[in-house]
């Protein structure tokens, strides 16, 4: 009777050791997954942020270029 309960608790032991395994398996490809995405992400972010840039400064240009041709009007005239 003891040796079948020492048994039954070792086979208990192996199963939960297997799903450990598998369900540390299962994170890792998870983790791997959010990495591969943040990595997009961030190359994204990153472009969107240099886009807005350059979106910003030519409306500053625009705005200086027109500053600068009523300034000139208004000295010349």
């Amino acid at each position: 009777m003891f040796f079948t309960q020492v048994v039954n608790l070792m086979q208990d032991n192996i199963t939960k050791v297997m799903q450990r395994g598998e369900n540390l398996e299962q994170l890792n490809a998870k983790a791997e997954d959010l990495s591969s995405s943040s990595a997009q992400f961030k190359k994204g972010a990153s472009e969107v942020r240099k886009a807005m840039w350059w979106k910003d400064m030519k409306m500053k240009l625009i705005l200086g270029g027109v500053l600068a041709t009523i300034i000139i009007i208004i000295i010349f005239v």
